[in-house]
């Protein structure tokens, strides 16, 4: 029977999960959006669902607990992390980006000790520190074992106003794509599907938009279309964007 954890992934990662038992890891991380997040159901010790219970604070900051997983990092076996956060720290400073680094330097290890040597791991982040997370998580899977960066559209409108702010509005998170080594599973089959089939959905989405512009969906291949891809079923032929083009 799947079993379901409750409290801090490191504990249960350490005491619970043995080494290379696990075929996937999906991750959906604190981004250290400087928000707080809060419980929408009973706690195991029985308080009441109440929407002021704080789950977690995504905010973090160098204290005490940093500096003791810090010093963790330090004395592991893998040595390129150790270099790796040593040259961060020199970098950045004791603040809160290396705070938040440092926690998911110790997480990501023991993730990498559970997987299987088949096994892969996604990571979800946005652009908050997907740019040190990817080379953290070049030192704890090895540069070698990069697979992919996926780029997920979240939102139709950019977040945030670009008049406001003066840059362009956030409508994409990242997902970090590693495995344990180069024998790792992938399904290619189920991801390319089968092309009549997208061709029909897409057709049957296209029909029923309303955008301000009519879209025809051609039966010609485009070069954009080369299997395999992870699409949406909004993707349209551009109307300026001639065959060929």
């Amino acid at each position: 029977m799947p079993t379901l954890y409750y409290g801090d992934n490191l504990h249960v990662l350490r005491q619970h999960i043995a080494t290379e038992s696990v075929d996937l890891i999906y991750l959906d991380p604190p981004f250290n959006s400087k928000r707080d997040y809060n419980l929408l159901f009973k706690s195991p010790k029985g308080e009441a669902a109440d929407a002021s219970i704080t789950a977690f604070e995504d905010s973090w900051h160098w204290g005490i607990q940093a500096e003791h997983e810090f010093k963790e990092l330090l004395h592991q076996p893998n040595t390129d992390v150790a270099q790796l956060m040593k040259a961060l720290r020199d970098f950045l400073g004791e603040n809160d980006m290396m705070a938040y680094l440092t926690m998911m330097a110790n997480r990501l290890l023991e993730m990498h000790r559970v997987l299987k040597p088949t096994g892969s791991l996604y990571l979800h982040c946005d652009p908050t520190a997907s740019h040190y997370l990817k080379v953290v998580l070049d030192g704890v899977f090895g540069k070698e074992h990069y697979r992919n960066e996926i780029i997920w559209r979240r939102y139709k409108r950019p977040k945030g106003s670009q008049f406001e702010a003066r840059k362009f509005g956030t409508a994409t998170d990242t997902i970090l794509y590693y495995t344990k080594s180069n024998e790792y599973s992938f399904y290619l089959d189920r991801i390319k599907g089968d092309s009549a089939t997208k061709r029909s959905i897409h057709a049957s989405h296209i029909q029923m938009r309303t955008d301000h512009f009519t879209a025809g969906l051609s039966s010609a291949r485009h070069p954009w279309e080369q299997d395999p891809i992870l699409c949406t079923p909004t993707k349209v032929i551009r109307p300026a964007q001639k065959d060929g083009a």
